[in-house]
């Protein structure tokens, strides 16, 4: 039986980097639709000042990975 130097796992391992979401900045159009989301929020006065804070950086962590505003939401909400 010939011995393997793990190139095998070496490509499991490129396939699983390819199919991983990038985490990056946020993009003007993306800070510009969750800033007037964030200003809902504040009209409706639905949330205090530590909650609506909370609230602005699950949807900025979930909007980096390329959810919209409503996908974001809706992920934070189930």
């Amino acid at each position: 039986m010939p011995y393997h130097t793990g190139s095998m796992k070496a490509k499991s391992d490129e396939k699983k980097m390819k199919t991983k979401p990038s985490a990056g900045k946020m993009t003007d159009k993306q800070k510009a639709d969750l800033k007037k989301h964030m200003e809902q929020h504040k009209d409706l006065k639905d949330m205090s000042a530590s909650q609506l804070k909370s609230h602005r950086m699950r949807m900025m962590s979930r909007m980096r990975r390329g959810l919209s505003v409503s996908q974001a939401h809706k992920d934070i909400k189930k």
